[in-house]
Protein backbone atom coordinates (compact mmCIF):
# COMPACT_ATOMS: atom_id res chain seq x y z
CA UNK A 1 0.00 0.00 0.00
CA UNK A 2 1.38 3.40 -1.02
CA UNK A 3 1.78 5.66 2.01
CA UNK A 4 0.88 9.30 1.39
CA UNK A 5 1.18 12.69 3.05
CA UNK A 6 -0.37 16.06 2.31
CA UNK A 7 0.67 19.58 3.31
CA UNK A 8 -2.16 22.04 3.87
CA UNK A 9 -2.74 25.31 5.70
CA UNK A 10 -5.33 27.41 7.56
CA UNK A 11 -7.37 26.27 10.59
CA UNK A 12 -10.42 25.31 8.53
CA UNK A 13 -8.38 22.87 6.45
CA UNK A 14 -8.00 20.50 9.39
CA UNK A 15 -11.61 19.38 9.05
CA UNK A 16 -10.77 17.73 5.72
CA UNK A 17 -8.47 15.26 7.44
CA UNK A 18 -10.50 13.98 10.35
CA UNK A 19 -11.09 10.60 8.71
CA UNK A 20 -8.25 8.35 7.63
CA UNK A 21 -5.37 10.67 8.54
CA UNK A 22 -2.92 11.22 11.35
CA UNK A 23 -2.69 14.99 11.67
CA UNK A 24 0.32 17.11 12.58
CA UNK A 25 -0.57 20.65 13.65
CA UNK A 26 2.02 23.42 13.30
CA UNK A 27 1.99 27.09 14.30
CA UNK A 28 5.65 27.94 14.73
CA UNK A 29 4.94 31.63 15.46
CA UNK A 30 3.70 31.00 18.07
CA UNK A 31 0.98 28.68 19.39
CA UNK A 32 2.54 25.22 18.95
CA UNK A 33 5.92 26.53 20.13
CA UNK A 34 4.13 27.94 23.18
CA UNK A 35 2.27 24.69 23.91
CA UNK A 36 5.34 22.49 23.46
CA UNK A 37 7.46 24.81 25.63
CA UNK A 38 4.84 24.60 28.37
CA UNK A 39 4.54 20.82 28.36
CA UNK A 40 8.29 20.25 27.99
CA UNK A 41 8.75 22.18 31.24
CA UNK A 42 6.21 19.97 33.03
CA UNK A 43 3.27 22.37 32.82
CA UNK A 44 -0.25 21.38 31.78
CA UNK A 45 -1.49 23.08 28.60
CA UNK A 46 -5.13 23.30 27.53
CA UNK A 47 -6.33 24.77 24.23
CA UNK A 48 -9.14 27.28 23.85
CA UNK A 49 -10.98 27.62 20.53
CA UNK A 50 -12.44 31.02 21.50
CA UNK A 51 -12.27 33.76 24.11
CA UNK A 52 -15.38 32.43 25.84
CA UNK A 53 -13.79 29.00 25.78
CA UNK A 54 -10.64 30.30 27.45
CA UNK A 55 -12.63 31.86 30.26
CA UNK A 56 -14.67 28.66 30.68
CA UNK A 57 -11.54 26.55 30.97
CA UNK A 58 -10.04 29.00 33.44
CA UNK A 59 -13.16 28.62 35.60
CA UNK A 60 -12.67 24.85 36.01
CA UNK A 61 -8.91 24.78 36.49
CA UNK A 62 -6.94 25.67 39.62
CA UNK A 63 -4.97 28.92 39.39
CA UNK A 64 -4.60 28.82 35.61
CA UNK A 65 -2.51 31.17 33.52
CA UNK A 66 -4.55 32.72 30.73
CA UNK A 67 -2.20 33.24 27.81
CA UNK A 68 -2.59 34.26 24.21
CA UNK A 69 -3.75 36.80 21.68
CA UNK A 70 -6.53 37.63 19.27
CA UNK A 71 -5.57 39.55 16.13
CA UNK A 72 -2.20 40.13 17.73
CA UNK A 73 -3.50 41.74 20.92
CA UNK A 74 -3.57 40.17 24.35
CA UNK A 75 -7.19 40.09 25.61
CA UNK A 76 -8.04 42.14 28.68
CA UNK A 77 -7.63 40.23 31.97
CA UNK A 78 -5.22 37.71 30.40
CA UNK A 79 -2.04 37.03 32.34
CA UNK A 80 0.40 36.99 29.43
CA UNK A 81 0.73 37.11 25.68
CA UNK A 82 1.33 34.13 23.40
CA UNK A 83 5.02 34.32 24.26
CA UNK A 84 7.16 31.17 24.57
CA UNK A 85 10.15 33.27 25.58
CA UNK A 86 8.27 34.78 28.51
CA UNK A 87 6.75 31.44 29.45
CA UNK A 88 10.17 29.77 29.56
CA UNK A 89 11.23 32.19 32.30
CA UNK A 90 8.32 31.42 34.59
CA UNK A 91 8.89 29.05 37.50
CA UNK A 92 5.22 28.48 38.48
CA UNK A 93 4.92 25.26 36.48
CA UNK A 94 2.22 23.85 38.76
CA UNK A 95 -0.20 26.40 37.28
CA UNK A 96 -1.91 25.07 34.14
CA UNK A 97 -1.77 27.11 30.96
CA UNK A 98 -4.93 28.00 29.04
CA UNK A 99 -3.80 28.97 25.56
CA UNK A 100 -5.73 31.00 22.98
CA UNK A 101 -4.48 32.31 19.63
CA UNK A 102 -5.92 33.75 16.44
CA UNK A 103 -5.07 30.73 14.29
CA UNK A 104 -3.00 28.11 16.08
CA UNK A 105 -5.41 26.98 18.77
CA UNK A 106 -8.25 26.99 16.24
CA UNK A 107 -6.21 24.67 14.05
CA UNK A 108 -5.46 22.35 16.94
CA UNK A 109 -9.09 22.25 18.07
CA UNK A 110 -10.29 21.66 14.50
CA UNK A 111 -7.91 18.71 14.15
CA UNK A 112 -9.49 16.91 17.09
CA UNK A 113 -11.16 13.78 15.74
CA UNK A 114 -8.37 12.80 13.35
CA UNK A 115 -6.91 9.31 13.80
CA UNK A 116 -4.13 10.91 15.85
CA UNK A 117 -3.13 14.54 16.42
CA UNK A 118 0.53 15.46 16.88
CA UNK A 119 1.84 18.91 17.81
CA UNK A 120 5.02 20.18 16.19
CA UNK A 121 7.29 23.21 15.83
CA UNK A 122 10.95 23.80 15.09
CA UNK A 123 11.86 22.43 18.51
CA UNK A 124 10.77 18.84 17.85
CA UNK A 125 10.31 18.29 14.12
CA UNK A 126 12.94 15.53 13.86
CA UNK A 127 11.64 13.47 16.78
CA UNK A 128 8.11 13.89 15.46
CA UNK A 129 9.21 12.73 11.99
CA UNK A 130 10.76 9.61 13.50
CA UNK A 131 7.55 8.92 15.41
CA UNK A 132 5.43 9.15 12.26
CA UNK A 133 7.74 6.80 10.39
CA UNK A 134 7.71 4.32 13.27
CA UNK A 135 3.93 4.34 13.47
CA UNK A 136 3.62 3.86 9.71
CA UNK A 137 0.35 5.71 9.25
CA UNK A 138 -1.02 5.17 5.72
CA UNK A 139 -1.97 8.85 5.40
CA UNK A 140 -0.55 11.87 7.19
CA UNK A 141 -1.72 15.50 7.04
CA UNK A 142 0.88 18.16 7.85
CA UNK A 143 -1.17 21.24 8.71
CA UNK A 144 0.03 24.82 9.13
CA UNK A 145 -2.04 27.38 11.00
CA UNK A 146 -1.92 30.16 8.44
CA UNK A 147 -3.05 33.72 9.00
CA UNK A 148 -5.39 36.02 7.08
CA UNK A 149 -5.84 33.39 4.39
CA UNK A 150 -2.10 32.85 3.83
CA UNK A 151 0.14 29.87 4.56
CA UNK A 152 3.06 31.30 6.53
CA UNK A 153 6.66 30.61 5.60
CA UNK A 154 7.74 29.30 9.00
CA UNK A 155 4.94 26.72 8.92
CA UNK A 156 5.67 25.79 5.31
CA UNK A 157 9.27 25.21 6.35
CA UNK A 158 8.41 22.99 9.31
CA UNK A 159 5.86 21.00 7.27
CA UNK A 160 8.39 20.51 4.46
CA UNK A 161 11.16 19.39 6.83
CA UNK A 162 8.86 16.67 8.16
CA UNK A 163 7.73 15.84 4.63
CA UNK A 164 11.34 15.37 3.51
CA UNK A 165 11.87 12.79 6.24
CA UNK A 166 8.67 11.00 5.25
CA UNK A 167 9.84 10.81 1.63
CA UNK A 168 13.13 9.28 2.77
CA UNK A 169 11.11 6.51 4.39
CA UNK A 170 8.87 5.64 1.50
CA UNK A 171 6.03 8.16 1.67
CA UNK A 172 4.81 10.05 -1.39
CA UNK A 173 3.23 13.52 -1.69
CA UNK A 174 -0.53 13.18 -2.07
CA UNK A 175 -0.97 16.05 -4.54
CA UNK A 176 0.90 18.50 -6.73
CA UNK A 177 0.67 21.33 -4.20
CA UNK A 178 2.38 19.19 -1.57
CA UNK A 179 5.12 18.26 -4.05
CA UNK A 180 5.67 21.93 -4.93
CA UNK A 181 5.95 22.92 -1.27
CA UNK A 182 8.40 20.10 -0.68
CA UNK A 183 10.56 21.16 -3.63
CA UNK A 184 10.64 24.79 -2.48
CA UNK A 185 11.01 24.32 1.27
CA UNK A 186 12.25 20.79 1.96
CA UNK A 187 15.93 21.72 1.96
CA UNK A 188 15.51 25.34 3.04
CA UNK A 189 17.40 26.78 6.01
CA UNK A 190 15.79 28.10 9.17
CA UNK A 191 16.65 31.67 8.20
CA UNK A 192 14.72 31.35 4.93
CA UNK A 193 11.49 31.92 6.86
CA UNK A 194 12.58 35.40 7.99
CA UNK A 195 10.62 36.88 5.06
CA UNK A 196 7.39 35.89 6.83
CA UNK A 197 4.77 38.46 7.80
CA UNK A 198 4.75 36.80 11.22
CA UNK A 199 8.42 37.62 11.63
CA UNK A 200 7.77 41.17 10.47
CA UNK A 201 5.01 41.50 13.06
CA UNK A 202 7.28 40.37 15.89
CA UNK A 203 9.91 42.87 14.77
CA UNK A 204 7.44 45.76 14.43
CA UNK A 205 5.94 45.12 17.85
CA UNK A 206 9.22 44.71 19.67
CA UNK A 207 8.76 41.02 20.43
CA UNK A 208 12.23 40.00 19.35
CA UNK A 209 12.66 37.75 22.39
CA UNK A 210 10.12 35.36 20.89
CA UNK A 211 11.75 35.48 17.47
CA UNK A 212 15.16 34.75 18.99
CA UNK A 213 13.67 31.98 21.13
CA UNK A 214 12.08 30.27 18.12
CA UNK A 215 15.03 30.66 15.75
CA UNK A 216 17.61 29.46 18.29
CA UNK A 217 15.76 26.30 19.30
CA UNK A 218 15.67 23.83 16.44
CA UNK A 219 15.51 20.15 17.38
CA UNK A 220 16.50 20.86 20.96
CA UNK A 221 13.75 18.48 22.14
CA UNK A 222 13.70 14.75 21.39
CA UNK A 223 10.15 14.26 22.66
CA UNK A 224 6.79 13.79 20.93
CA UNK A 225 3.67 15.77 21.81
CA UNK A 226 0.07 14.84 21.08
CA UNK A 227 -3.35 16.38 21.57
CA UNK A 228 -5.59 14.42 23.91
CA UNK A 229 -8.96 15.65 25.16
CA UNK A 230 -8.11 19.28 24.51
CA UNK A 231 -4.79 18.98 26.34
CA UNK A 232 -1.31 18.91 24.81
CA UNK A 233 0.67 16.12 26.46
CA UNK A 234 3.85 14.12 26.06
CA UNK A 235 3.08 10.98 24.09
CA UNK A 236 4.61 8.85 26.82
CA UNK A 237 2.53 10.53 29.53
CA UNK A 238 -1.14 10.09 30.26
CA UNK A 239 -3.31 13.24 30.12
CA UNK A 240 -4.49 14.61 33.43
CA UNK A 241 -7.78 12.77 33.79
CA UNK A 242 -10.02 15.23 35.59
CA UNK A 243 -8.82 18.25 33.67
CA UNK A 244 -8.76 16.37 30.39
CA UNK A 245 -12.36 15.30 30.86
CA UNK A 246 -13.36 18.88 31.59
CA UNK A 247 -11.52 20.10 28.51
CA UNK A 248 -13.11 17.42 26.32
CA UNK A 249 -16.57 18.44 27.54
CA UNK A 250 -15.65 22.05 26.90
CA UNK A 251 -14.62 21.38 23.31
CA UNK A 252 -17.77 19.37 22.64
CA UNK A 253 -19.83 22.23 24.04
CA UNK A 254 -18.11 24.80 21.86
CA UNK A 255 -18.22 22.61 18.77
CA UNK A 256 -22.00 22.75 19.08
CA UNK A 257 -22.53 26.36 20.12
CA UNK A 258 -19.58 27.97 18.32
CA UNK A 259 -19.40 26.02 15.07
CA UNK A 260 -17.13 28.63 13.48
CA UNK A 261 -14.81 28.66 16.50
CA UNK A 262 -14.81 32.43 16.66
Amino acid sequence: MNKLFVIDGLPESAMRYRTGYAAVVIDVIRATTMAITAVAAGRQCFLAPSLDGAFWLASVLEKPILAGELDGDMPATFDMNNSPAELSLRTDITRPLVLLSSSGTKLMCNAMGSDAVYVACFRNHSSLSQELVTQGYPRIALLGAGSRGAFREEDLLCCAWIGEELVRHGYSPEDQRTLSILEQWGKAATTDCLISNSVDYLKRTGQLADLNFIMSRVNDLDTVFILSGGEVVLKTAAPHAWAGDAAACHHKRFAITHSNLT
